[in-house]
């Protein structure tokens, strides 16, 4: 039993819309420019956040989801991310007591400073209130005694005058004021459809905005008092989550050839596929060297958890990131295929004036090698986006709508896979404005997940070696995902 005294705190508020984003950042931001290695994290599946949280601290953001992977994982992957740090922060979801729909407190950030043992620090928007603040803040003080609110940071102060009124206020609630931000005009961080612009797609600016909320956060809170209020969190006791530990050294079995719509043969005296020939430049080493998955990235395709990568990296893979923008060939010697979330409906008419890629993703899929794509690698693979042609892989159209789709997603595996075998159970999260409309061609398809919430339907599709579905989904939770998707690369 291993047991950690890291400094930690949590950045929560009584909404969405406070300033959390802005006070973590920021926070994060002023401690770093300190000379503190700050680790920093986010509640939930939020892929955006802890772009920003890298660069104000240089570290990679990691997520904290405990519908996704579960809130025994909560601690272990706060150990791994913050190893070897002065100190922590970690940026709360939505308002502090919020969590998934009609699951009490499961994801909540409430539920996550207490599994951590860390306090809270309440950002509150006081715009448009000011002896009222001391009722609010009383209510989240009392709500839940397991949550420990050691400080409230006032965002969006008026005057002197406004701030003497509320601290006045809060006198007689015995929490202190940590900090205080003045009305000014909003830090440049522009969002669109899905929240705000990912840092990889307006880096300049993006170090020029989380400069500017280093420097509110230092100007107008007490960093001391804040660094002091994290030395306060209580002692965790466990080991850090480790991806080759959690992947072990042995390899899973060995896997069925899927039949046409990705199954296994139902009997052996069901013929067996032949395997498909392997295009030029693909790597046909075995099972004793290292196998390379290409990862998407660039500008369209953004969403990815670092774990992923470090848990294909245990499994054996050698993980090589391109850009779909840019690049018009696949990696050297690719064998299977990662296709994460982000914008491609931003850059529809870059990705597809980009012929040879596609040309090159659709052959590697007529290979046969294994593709795993999320929500906007599935919009990548289907023939057409907003009527733009894509890879071709699937024989589906892709658009844009003004309809939101969000919320967690209870699955279950209807077809075996490169990624799971039928009747596995995984949860997922979907985040998309784009419906996916299947061709007569997809009949050869078969369906990925059943989904059981919000209302039971099928989703997604495995076809040969592809796996493609909106549902986001964090491996850590299920790191024998990696195991089975670089097996299946290497004997593909």
């Amino acid at each position: 039993m291993v047991t950690s005294s890291t400094p930690r705190l949590v950045v929560a508020a009584p909404s969405s819309g406070s300033g959390k984003t802005t006070v973590a950042t920021g926070l994060m931001a002023a401690l770093t420019r300190r000379g503190l290695a700050v680790s920093p994290h986010k509640v939930g599946p939020d892929y955006i956040d802890p772009g920003y949280h890298a660069l104000a601290t240089g570290r990679v953001g990691r997520n904290l989801d405990a519908y996704l992977c579960g809130p025994e994982l909560v601690a272990p992957l706060f150990l791994h991310g913050a190893r070897g740090c002065d100190l922590a922060v970690v940026e709360g979801v939505m308002g502090l007591y919020d969590g998934a729909a009609g699951e009490g407190e499961l994801a909540s950030t409430a539920q996550v400073a207490t599994l951590l043992r860390a306090p809270v620090v309440l950002v509150v928007d006081a715009s448009s209130q000011s002896r009222s603040v001391a009722a609010l803040v009383h209510g989240f003080v009392t709500w839940d005694p397991q949550v420990r609110i050691g400080g409230v940071i006032l965002n969006k102060v008026a005057s002197d005058r406004h701030e003497a009124l509320l601290r006045e206020a809060l006198d007689s609630v015995g929490v202190p004021v940590l900090g205080v931000l003045r009305r000014t005009p909003q830090v440049d961080t522009p969002s669109r459809h899905l929240g705000l612009v990912p840092v990889a797609e307006r880096r300049a600016a993006a170090v020029e905005a989380v400069a500017v909320m280093g420097a509110q956060v230092e100007a107008g809170c007490d960093l001391e008092a804040l660094i002091a209020l994290a030395r306060s969190a209580g002692t965790l006791s466990g080991a850090a989550w480790d991806a080759a530990e959690v992947v072990g050294s042995s390899p899973p079995p060995p896997l069925p050839v899927p039949g046409p719509g990705g199954s296994a043969p139902s009997s052996p005296d069901r013929p067996e596929r032949s395997r498909p020939q392997v295009p030029d430049g693909l790597n046909t080493a075995g099972h004793g060297s290292r196998t390379t998955v290409a990862v998407a990235g660039g500008s369209a395709f953004t969403f990815s958890y670092a774990e992923h990568a470090e848990l294909l990296r245990a499994a054996g893979a050698e993980v090589v990131p391109f850009d779909p923008l840019r690049d018009e060939r696949l990696p050297e010697e690719t064998r299977g295929l990662v296709i994460g979330g982000g914008f491609p409906e931003v850059y529809a008419a870059e990705l597809s004036a980009n012929e040879p890629l596609r040309k090159a993703v659709a052959e590697l899929a007529t290979a046969g090698a294994p593709i795993a794509a999320e929500c906007a690698g599935l919009l990548y693979l289907c023939r057409e986006l907003d009527g733009r042609p894509m890879c071709g892989v699937l024989d589906a159209t892709a658009r844009m709508t003004g309809r939101l789709t969000l919320g967690y997603r209870d699955a279950v595996a209807v077809s075996d896979s490169v990624l799971a075998g039928a009747g596995e159970r995984m949860r997922g999260h979907e985040f998309h404005r784009t419906v996916v409309e299947p061709g007569a061609g997809t009949g050869a398809a078969a369906p990925a997940w059943g989904v059981r919430v919000p209302e039971r339907r099928v989703e997604g599709f495995v076809q040969r070696g592809v796996h493609a579905s909106y549902l986001h989904t964090h491996w850590a939770a299920a790191p024998g995902v990696a195991r089975r998707f670089v097996e299946r690369c290497r004997t593909s």
